[in-house]
C-alpha cells in the first residue's frame, strides 16, 4: 500500500538534503484534521539548518509547491499549509480511498507487514512466581507482553515469547522449610496455590521473628542449588502444581509461550558469568560476596553476582539468561516487560552485560517498564495475603457480563461464550488502555464498567458492523464500489483512520506501547459511530448502499484484527 509518510519524506528530503528516513521519523499525524493529514515539525531540524522553524517551513513549502505545479502525474499531495513551525500536508483523498479499498480487498490480514523480516525479537513477560497466587500484579506484564508479542509477530518479526518463571531463589528455601514443619497439615492436591501461599505466609512471618529459622531456609536453598534430592523433588512438586493452576488462566486469556525457561533453567549457567567477569577483572569482594562496582556508569549500587555463602542471585541468573539468549536466538531486541520497581536491577544487569555479550546484544536489551497495580486500600503484598487473584477477577467479570446479557438480551444464543468474550475483553482493554508507565488502582467498579471508552464499546461497534452486513445480505465486490460516493467528511475520516492502521502498529513497536493501539481502536469506533449516525447505510440506491456497506465491512475487519492483536476476541452478537 502506498506510504504517504514516505512520499512526504521523499519530497522534503529532496529539497533540504536531509536523510529521508530521519525526516519520516519526525512526521506526525495531527490530532485536529483541520491541520492536515500529516505534519512536519520544522523545529526538529532547526539546529541542523541554523534557521528558525517558520523560515524552514516557508522555504520547504515554496520548493515543494513548485515541484507539484510542474508534475504532470497525479499528485499524491493536494496542498501544504504553514502553522507556526509546522508544515501541514493534505493528501489526495481519492488516491487514499483507492489504496485502502484495494488493500482491504486483496488482503485477509490488513495491516500485516514484512517490515521485521530477518529480525529476531524476544519478549519476556508474565513470569509468575511458583507456589504463589497469580494475582493482578501479574496482569499487566502478562497482557502488555502478549500484545507486544502479537504485534511484533504481525509485522513480520521472528518473535519468541518467554515466560521467565520465578521458580528459584531463597523463597523456595522458605517454602521447603515451611513444608518440613507443617506439610502434614495440608493436602496440596486440593486448592494447591492457596495452600502453598498459606505455608509461605506462615514461614515468612516466623522468619521475621526467628533468625535461626531464616538460616535454615537459606541452607535449604543452598541444598536445592547443589541438587539435594529431597529439596529438588519438593521443588518440582511445587512447580508442577503451580503450572496446572497457571495454565487455567493462560487458557482463559488464550496466551501461549514459546519457552517456559525460568530462573532455575539458568542455575547451572551462572558459573560462566562469574568466570567471564573475573577474567576481565570486573569482580571485587564485599563482605565475602562477589560484586561488580558500577559507580563509573553513574549507578551507585553495585551489582551482586554471588552471595557470601556461594549462592547465586537473580541478577546472576538474568545475566546467564542474556548470554544464553544471545547464543540461542541471536536477538536484535530482548524486551523485559517488568514493573518499574525493577528499574535499578535492569540498569545494573544491562551495564554488566556489556562485558558478557557482543555490543549488538547489549544494545538490544530493553526494559519495558510499567506502573504497579494497587488496590484502593494500598499496595498489594503476597506476604500479607491481600491480593486479588486473576482467576477470581476473570471469572467475576464473566459472571457480571452474563448478568448484563441476561438483563439486556435474554434470548441471545451462546450467552456463556459471548459473556466470556465480553468479560475477558473488558479486562484486557482496561489494562491496556492507559500508558504502561502509569500506576493503576484496580477497582472492580471501573474494571466492570461497560460504558465509555471500554472493551465492550469496541465489541459493540464490531457487532453493529456485523448486523449491518447481515441486513445488507452480502459484502459487495470491490469492482462495484464507487469511491466517489465516500467523499463526505465522516466517511473520509473513517477511511483515513483505517489507512493509518499499519502505521499505528509500527508506532506500538517503536515505543513498545500497546495503549497506542487501544487508543486507535477507540478512535476507529467513534469515527464509525459518527459515520453511522450521519449516513443511512441500508438505502434504496444500490450504488450508495454498496459503497457504505463496503466501508462498514472494512471497519469491522480492522476492529476485529486490532482487537485480536491486543488479545481480545469479538462476539458476532451481544
Amino acid at each position: 500500500m502506498l506510504n504517504f509518510k514516505e512520499e512526504i519524506a521523499k519530497k522534503i528530503s529532496s529539497v533540504i538534503s536531509i536523510n529521508e528516513k530521519e525526516i519520516e521519523s519526525y512526521i506526525e499525524i495531527p490530532k485536529d484534521t483541520k491541520n492536515g493529514d500529516y505534519a512536519f515539525p520544522c523545529f526538529r531540524i532547526a539546529k541542523e539548518l541554523k534557521k528558525a522553524p517558520q523560515i524552514i517551513a516557508t522555504e520547504i513549502k515554496e520548493k515543494i509547491d513548485n515541484i507539484l505545479e510542474n508534475n504532470n502525474d497525479e499528485n499524491k499531495i493536494e496542498k501544504l499549509e504553514i502553522a507556526g513551525g509546522y508544515l501541514n500536508f493534505f493528501i489526495n483523498k481519492s488516491i487514499m480511498i483507492k489504496e485502502v479499498l484495494n488493500e482491504i480487498a486483496k488482503n485477509d490480514e490488513y495491516g500485516k507487514s514484512e517490515i521485521g523480516k530477518g529480525k529476531n525479537i524476544i519478549v519476556e513477560y508474565s513470569a509468575p512466581n511458583i507456589a504463589k497466587p497469580f494475582h493482578i500484579g501479574h496482569l499487566r506484564t502478562t497482557l502488555i507482553g502478549n500484545a507486544l508479542y502479537r504485534v511484533y509477530k504481525y509485522l513480520g518479526y521472528n518473535t519468541t515469547g518467554i515466560n521467565h518463571l520465578g521458580d528459584y531463589g531463597t523463597q523456595f528455601g522458605k517454602m521447603i522449610e515451611g513444608y518440613k514443619m507443617w506439610g502434614s497439615e495440608y493436602n496440596l492436591e486440593e486448592d494447591p496455590i492457596n495452600k502453598m501461599m498459606d505455608i509461605y505466609i506462615r514461614i515468612n512471618n516466623l522468619c521475621k521473628e526467628d533468625e535461626e529459622v531464616l538460616e535454615r531456609c537459606r541452607e535449604n536453598f543452598r541444598l536445592l542449588e547443589s541438587g539435594d534430592k529431597y529439596c529438588v523433588d519438593l521443588w518440582n512438586r511445587f512447580k508442577d502444581l503451580s503450572m496446572i493452576e497457571f495454565n487455567k488462566i493462560y487458557d482463559l486469556l488464550d496466551i501461549k509461550f514459546d519457552s517456559y525457561n525460568g530462573e532455575a533453567f539458568y542455575a547451572d549457567k551462572v558459573d560462566e558469568v562469574v568466570e567471564k567477569l573475573e577474567e576481565q577483572g570486573k569482580i571485587t569482594e564485599s563482605d565475602g560476596a562477589k560484586i561488580v562496582d558500577l559507580e563509573y556508569a553513574g549507578i551507585n549500587t553495585p551489582c551482586i553476582i554471588q552471595k557470601s555463602n556461594g549462592s547465586s542471585i537473580y541478577a546472576t541468573r538474568d545475566l546467564a539468561a542474556i548470554m544464553y539468549r544471545a547464543k540461542t536466538y541471536d536477538f536484535d531486541k530482548c524486551l523485559y516487560v517488568v514493573a518499574y520497581e525493577q528499574n535499578l536491577h535492569f540498569k545494573q544487569i544491562f551495564e554488566v552485560a556489556k562485558y558478557l555479550v557482543d555490543e549488538k546484544y547489549s544494545k538490544g536489551l530493553i526494559h519495558v517498564s510499567y506502573g504497579m497495580v494497587n488496590l484502593p486500600t494500598g499496595k498489594m503484598s503476597t506476604r500479607l495475603g491481600n491480593v486479588v487473584k486473576i482467576e477470581d477477577l476473570l471469572k467475576g467479570t464473566i459472571e457480571k457480563a452474563e448478568e448484563i446479557i441476561q438483563d439486556k438480551n435474554p434470548d441471545l444464543e451462546n450467552k456463556e461464550e459471548v459473556a466470556k468474550k465480553i468479560g475477558i475483553g473488558a479486562i484486557i482493554f482496561n489494562t491496556l488502555s492507559t500508558t504502561t508507565i502509569k500506576d493503576q488502582i484496580f477497582d472492580w467498579n471501573t474494571a466492570l464498567n461497560f460504558q465509555g471508552e471500554t472493551g465492550p464499546y469496541i465489541q459493540y461497534t464490531y457487532v453493529r458492523t456485523k448486523s449491518i452486513l447481515e441486513k445488507a445480505g452480502n459484502v459487495p465486490d470491490i469492482e462495484n464500489v464507487n469511491i466517489k460516493l465516500l467523499d463526505d467528511e465522516y466517511a473520509l475520516e473513517l477511511i483515513k483512520i483505517i489507512y493509518n492502521f499499519q502505521d499505528t502498529l509500527i508506532q506500538v513497536t517503536n515505543k513498545n506501547e500497546p495503549s497506542i493501539l487501544s487508543r486507535y481502536l477507540i478512535d476507529l469506533s467513534k469515527a464509525f459511530s459518527s459515520f453511522y449516525n450521519e449516513n443511512k447505510i441500508i438505502v434504496e440506491d444500490k450504488e450508495i448502499q454498496d459503497a457504505r456497506v463496503y466501508l462498514t465491512y472494512m471497519t469491522g475487519k480492522v476492529l476485529k484484527q486490532g482487537a485480536s492483536l491486543l488479545g481480545m476476541k469479538m462476539p458476532d452478537k451481544m
